[in-house]
């Protein structure tokens, strides 16, 4: 077992500069090694891999999940609080706001939100998610394909195969069509 995967380590959360997050999160790290800071683990900024299709063409992008913050592990004194040498490196950080707490304490996070959170940030690269930005009940519009230009609601989503279902009218009946969600737009 090392050093980081001590048992009494908990998880923080701090605010930190919109769109540094990962610039906080190597200074911290690049910090806590020179200063030899043991009491502080993983750092972490959480992000899921979106799968988007625009003209045809299919591009996987990392989307943060917690814009705006930072995940990190400490071991937290006998009194529950940051050991002092770890929260100077990490409040003299350009880019840190404040921890998540209360009345300016920080307070850690808990294990069920720990575990949601790693889940979500250690997923498979392999399978991006597909960002469907469409919900049922929506009114869209057919981009391509033999249903151009038609016009429908959205019954379902398959946001696994990344396919949506449409109801459109044909002849006066309305008839579901199964379409790829980067063929349709909203109206």
């Amino acid at each position: 077992m090392t050093e980081t995967e001590k048992k009494d380590m908990q998880w923080y959360v701090l605010r930190v500069a919109s769109n540094k997050e990962e610039r906080v999160r190597d200074t911290l790290a690049r910090k806590m090694e020179v200063e030899g800071v043991k009491s502080v683990g993983r750092i972490m900024v959480p992000v899921e891999q979106i799968k988007r299709i625009r003209a045809g063409k299919q591009r996987v992008h990392k989307r943060k999940l917690y814009p705006g913050y930072v995940f990190m592990e400490v071991e937290p004194k006998e009194d529950g609080n940051i050991p002092d040498d770890a929260f100077f490196v990490i409040k003299e950080t350009m880019g840190v706001g404040d921890f998540i707490g209360t009345e300016g304490i920080p307070t850690a996070m808990r294990d069920t939100d720990v575990a949601k959170m790693l889940k979500e940030a250690e997923k498979p690269e392999e399978s991006p998610n597909i960002k469907v930005e469409f919900e049922k009940g929506d009114v869209v519009k057919i981009r391509e394909g033999a249903f151009e230009n038609f016009e429908g609601t959205v019954d379902s989503i398959d946001s696994e195969r990344g396919i949506v279902q449409v109801i459109v009218s044909i002849f006066g009946r309305s008839t579901p069509l199964d379409i790829e969600y980067w063929q349709i737009e909203k109206v």
